[in-house]
């Protein structure tokens, strides 16, 4: 029962303190034992919803390119870490362009109802947001914790953790934080543990099943 874990970096700065932040996490998931992938947006080549409502009609997206190979990606793992700074007080361009790019999912759930994700799936896929900002201010991350929600509801996945990490202008980076690297680890080994004893208990549930 092998967790996959799929991390999406949303920062157009490579290897900055987000990603890092990222890394961190996902180091922690592998140390646990965990299948660990991570994908950059900036590398990917895709582009924004147009808005169009085709998928309200057919559940698919009218535009085939690497958002939709990921969604895919997305939607076979067992969890998914999506990483983004605080820009413009909200997540970046290239995350948001991501998510839009979801409605074909929200088409399908809520328009076209052929997309259901029960209860048990859903406590069974964990998402975790992981950001980072310049700024001291305890409500920087507020504005787009609404759009990470909508992401994770789309995909069948819990919202189920922050790692956050604000002040970095202060810190002079990620690195010199105190203890952000450290919990980023922890929660990538904790997530990877939680998962591993759902699957557990899910495929007693299973053979309790098959026996009666």
């Amino acid at each position: 029962m092998e967790i996959k874990v799929l991390g999406i970096s949303g920062s157009p700065h490579r290897h900055g303190n987000t990603e890092t932040l990222l890394d961190s996490f996902l180091d922690g998931a592998k140390t646990a034992g965990a299948s660990v992938e991570k994908v950059v947006l900036k590398d990917l080549d895709y582009t924004p919803c147009q808005g169009c409502n085709a998928c309200h009609k057919t559940g698919d997206c009218i535009v085939q390119d690497d958002a939709i190979t990921l969604f895919d990606k997305i939607l076979k793992a067992d969890s998914v870490a999506v990483a983004s700074p605080i820009y413009s007080m909200g997540i970046t361009a290239e995350l948001k362009g991501l998510i839009d790019r979801g409605q074909y999912l929200w088409a399908r759930k809520f328009i076209l109802k052929t997309l259901f994700f029960p209860n048990e799936h859903i406590i069974q896929h964990k998402g975790v947001f992981i950001s980072t900002a310049g700024l001291s201010w305890d409500n920087v991350f507020d504005a787009a914790f609404p759009a990470i929600t909508a992401f994770f509801n789309g995909v069948g996945f819990e919202y189920n953790d922050n790692i956050i990490a604000n002040n970095m202008d202060e810190f002079k980076g990620i690195k010199n934080h105190p203890t952000a690297l450290k919990d980023a680890f922890e929660k990538g080994q904790k997530v990877v543990a939680v998962l591993e004893k759902l699957k557990s208990q899910n495929s007693l549930k299973g053979g309790q099943k098959s026996k009666t």
